[in-house]
């Protein structure tokens, strides 16, 4: 008898399975090509593969947690529900004007996307909440018959948005209206504002309900698809949604709040890189996770993912807790192409995972990344332990048709490539670095990803990063998070309040989101290891347009609200190390008070299966590392290296899920926790 643990991460190429027995630490890993038409399709074919590869009985998986990239599909292709948006009158425009900021700001053609509500479809309510949550015009029970009239009267919808002016203040209104619609409309979705996101800034707040409003169908579907399919598989397991904050929910709440899982892979990557470096001692992480279709970076301090609160995706403002990563269309699968001033451009349209790659033999033509590393001689023959066979000729073929247009060998075209990509991929970590006030080469940078190794030297050589590490199992690390992840849920309410003055309206703040908090871990931390509360008041200068998020205390202490000089000093020391400067003498005010509840779900360490040896070359290729000539390079089998071995570059290591790259200018050790890390020589 075992209880098994079973994480799935769908990519765009490949879906990961990551399964974990609680009773012993054993652990296998599984890697299948995606299905984009029906991504549950790639999770049901997959589990039952890895059921098959390794006897896991479906009444033993006890818990099943999810990254889905469903949410970020929908939007990024506007594939979502019809919608109506129901609003205080006179604000109906208020989504389209948003903050009047333009895209791209030195392009004077680019224009905001359209909003993902038609102007006819917003309708308008008498009713008026003063900004003290006081009520200025009463909603009348005549108002809301005439709204569900005209809802019935007009054409059919799925989804139903309601934001009302200061509604996170007091929420009555939305509430009423919600209630008659839902027993009027049964069969519709109603996503009100007060619930997805209570708190102020009004276009963030409409923005982000809409998202949900957008989402609920076409995510709905697919979770309840989903759900009933792993019951069937998988009787005994709970099912648990990675959320973009960075910790799991049900999957009923998945439901409700779509939204939450707008960055739900590349959040469970982080997570898990930063597990991983725990396990190694090392805390300052960032991470570089390549894979099929995009690159997400993210910047990990002492073991911690940083959180931002404010996003844009596909062009559409999202304002909930989330890891912050940055996105780039750079992956295994991005196509080469000559742009219109005749220069070589990577990205960030894919080939994904149908057709894929030219070399994947699918039926891909296109020049892609993965194409110029197969010319290049830096990835084998097969990948996915043999499931996926490479062609080289395809791949020279495919970087030939750019190649003779430019006029270039097909090794420099396909050098190129891969150092265009590699561009791309240091400006993204610029993005969460540099620009926000840190120095890369203060931390280490973590690859994964089914590309991730490929390139992490290249990229952490141009930024000055001297240490890479690459963990146990790259390629999977999005799953192996979603292992590690605990049950987490957001509270917070919006109170602003001048730190000079009492603060008894925050204190009642805290204890009534305190009072929220214990009630959730009371429901849904049940058979959890530990829960804690952890307190966070979002602060600012008075005049400031944005604030900085303060946290108090430590996870496992009782959340409570320090003296004021306490609270000075933590604000200081946020906008310090944010910007570098403090006004002592400035007022300063606290805006929102957060309460993150976290519920510890059981875990166990992972029994790694120790490398056999000795080190030794399985074969020798010949790799492009610059276009002067082809280098004698070593391939070594990961499973054969073991803790203390040291290698010179250059050196190639493979694995089932992935490849690492060590070019001549590097040198390898392998550390107790089986990491690989690589140090760059500072002399290149």
């Amino acid at each position: 008898m075992a209880d098994w643990i079973v994480g799935v991460d769908v990519g765009g190429t490949f879906t990961d399975f990551s399964a974990r027995d609680l009773r012993t630490g054993a652990v296998h890993i599984h890697k299948r090509p995606s299905t984009p038409d029906d991504p549950s399709r790639a999770i049901l074919e997959g589990l039952g593969e890895l059921q098959q590869k390794t006897g896991i009985p479906g009444e033993d998986i006890v818990r099943f947690a999810h990254g889905t990239t469903v949410a970020t599909n929908a939007l990024l292709q506007r594939r979502g529900a019809a919608i109506r948006l129901i609003t205080t009158k006179g604000f109906r425009d208020l989504v389209e004007i948003g903050r009047q900021v333009r895209p791209l700001i030195y392009d004077l053609q680019e224009d905001a996307p359209a909003p993902l509500v038609s102007r006819s479809n917003r309708l308008e309510v008498t009713e008026r909440i003063g900004s003290r949550g006081e009520i200025v015009v009463e909603l009348t029970d005549a108002e809301i018959a005439r709204l569900v009239a005209e809802l019935k009267a007009a054409p059919k919808v799925e989804s139903i948005a309601v934001c009302l002016l200061f509604s996170f203040l007091n929420p009555v209104h939305e509430q009423r209206i919600a209630a008659a619609i839902r027993a009027a409309i049964p069969d519709v979705y109603v996503s009100i504002s007060s619930e997805v996101q209570p708190e102020f800034r009004e276009f963030e707040r409409f923005s982000t309900t809409l998202i949900n409003a957008f989402l609920q169908p076409e995510v709905g579907r697919y979770m309840e698809r989903l759900k009933g399919a792993i019951n069937q598989v998988a009787p005994n397991a709970k099912f648990g949604i990675f959320q973009s904050s960075g910790g799991l929910m049900s999957v009923d709440k998945a439901l409700e709040f779509p939204v939450r899982t707008a960055l739900s892979g590349p959040a469970a990557g982080a997570v898990g890189a930063a597990a991983a470096g725990g396990k190694s001692s090392i805390g300052d992480i960032i991470t570089l996770d390549i894979g099929g279709t995009s690159t997400d970076v993210c910047l990990i301090r002492d073991g911690e993912t940083e959180i931002a609160h404010v996003r844009d995706i596909a062009g559409f403002r999202i304002r909930l807790p989330m890891v912050d990563i940055h996105t780039v269309g750079a992956g295994g699968g991005s196509i080469a192409h000559i742009g219109p001033d005749g220069l070589m451009k990577v990205g960030p349209e894919s080939a994904g995972a149908v057709p894929g790659p030219a070399c994947y033999c699918k039926g891909g033509t296109k020049p892609t990344v993965s194409d110029a590393n197969v010319v290049l001689g830096r990835l084998p023959a097969s990948l996915a332990g043999g499931g996926l066979m490479i062609d080289r000729e395809k791949a020279v073929e495919a970087i030939r048709t750019i190649a003779e247009p430019l006029g270039i060998p097909v090794i420099k075209a396909a050098l190129g490539i891969c150092g265009i990509v590699s561009s791309n991929m240091t400006r993204a970590i610029r993005a969460v670095s540099t620009q926000k006030g840190h120095d890369p080469r203060d931390f280490a940078l973590m690859p994964f990803g089914g590309a991730g190794g490929l390139h992490a030297a290249d990229v952490a050589k141009s930024l000055g990063i001297r240490r890479i590490i690459v963990p146990i199992a790259p390629g999977i690390l999005c799953a192996e998070g979603l292992i590690e992840a605990d049950l987490q849920e957001n509270f917070v309410f919006t109170c602003r309040t001048p730190l000079d003055g009492s603060l008894a309206a925050i204190e009642t703040a805290v204890d009534q989101l305190d009072e929220q908090a214990k009630a959730w871990i009371a429901i849904e931390a049940r058979g959890a290891e530990g829960a804690y509360r952890l307190l966070t008041l979002d602060m600012r200068y008075v005049g400031q347009n944005y604030e900085l998020p303060v946290t108090l205390g430590q996870p496992g202490e009782e959340p409570n609200l320090p003296h004021i000089a306490a609270l000075k000093e933590a604000f200081f020391e946020a906008h310090q190390r944010s910007y570098g400067h403090v006004d002592r003498e400035a007022p300063i005010e606290i805006m929102n008070v957060r309460m993150k509840a976290v519920a510890r779900l059981s875990q166990v360490v992972p029994l790694a299966e120790k490398p056999a040896g000795p080190a030794k070359a399985s074969e020798y290729h010949d790799v492009w590392f610059d276009e002067h000539a082809s280098v004698s390079t070593p391939i070594y089998p990961r499973s054969t290296l073991q803790p203390g071995i040291r290698l010179q570059g250059p050196a190639i290591i493979t694995q089932f899920d992935t490849t690492t790259v060590v070019p001549p200018w590097a040198s390898l050790t392998v550390d107790p926790a089986l990491s690989l890390i690589l140090e760059i020589d500072d002399a290149q």
